[in-house]
């Protein structure tokens, strides 16, 4: 609806983010107890430090690093295929990093996530049509040069985005089928577990958008809908837990739920709001 950049939006970005390193922090504790089998204030403090250490190491590691390994990659060749395997090298790495020191593979996915931005790949070539699009303004006037390429600056440099979008494509559904056929469809004939998943719906509606109320001048009602929705990093969560024994196929029922009711009620309701901003 062209409204990302409203103030609005980036406190909900901001917000995902930040809901997402704390997710994955608590993911680490929880996973690493459930493997143990044992809990200790010690353990669970040296698990809580190590996940927060390789937030933070691999996030200055990669900021560091990134800029290097783009320029080394793109001195081996710099078509889009090279992109495109820079990414994933970037991604597998990281999550086996995480996965050797007792993390969840998913806490160093999401870190390299973090660490690739598209100035990394400054040193490779450009997409054909932004390429000949700035071959076709050669000797056009500064002002026209400047306009034009400020218009395509954006479409270059989400390029990698769109290079890994078939991907996306190609597994994201193969993971809503595979939760999907995990879930047991005899528990969701049982009354209680249907309404303790509504009801677990109800708080995760309400908790987001009482939390909208901190979100200063901005529209605090925009702010709280735009948070409610539960996405694909809850049943990643809900999943790892059932494959570690610690979320039976009731609970997992009611986080499958509550993820479908946050989503689907939310974009209605937010696009409505938005017509009026």
């Amino acid at each position: 609806m062209g409204k990302l950049q409203i103030p609005e939006a980036q406190i909900v970005l901001g917000a995902a983010v930040i809901d997402d390193v704390l997710g994955l922090i608590i993911l680490a504790v929880v996973s690493a107890i459930a493997t143990i089998g044992a809990v200790s204030i010690g353990a669970i403090g040296w698990i809580l430090a190590k996940a927060i250490l390789f937030l933070i190491g691999a996030i200055l590691a990669g900021q560091l690093f990134a800029p290097l390994l783009g320029k080394g990659f793109a001195k081996i060749q710099t078509g889009t295929g090279m992109k495109f395997t820079l990414a994933i090298i970037f991604c597998l790495v990281f999550a086996y990093a995480a996965q050797m020191i007792g993390l969840a593979p998913i806490v160093g996915a999401f870190a390299a996530g973090l660490v690739l931005d598209p100035v990394h790949f400054k040193y490779f070539k450009d997409q054909k049509v932004v390429a000949d699009v700035r071959e076709a303004i050669k000797g056009s006037s500064d002002a026209i040069v400047e306009k034009i390429n400020g218009a395509i600056e954006h479409h270059s440099q989400r390029h990698i985005d769109e290079l890994i979008e078939p991907v996306a494509f190609f597994l994201v559904p193969l993971f809503f089928v595979l939760t999907g056929m995990e879930v047991n469809l005899e528990v969701l004939g049982d009354l209680n577990v249907v309404l303790v998943a509504l009801a677990i719906s109800a708080v995760a509606i309400i908790g987001k958008v009482a939390a909208g109320a901190a979100a200063g001048k901005a529209n605090k009602w925009l702010v709280g809908v735009g948070m409610i929705p539960r996405g694909e990093v809850g049943l990643i969560f809900a999943s790892i837990g059932k494959g570690l024994g610690v979320v039976t196929d009731e609970v997992f029922s009611v986080i499958v739920i509550m993820v479908i009711v946050t989503t689907l009620v939310t974009p209605p309701i937010l696009s409505a709001m938005l017509k009026k901003t």
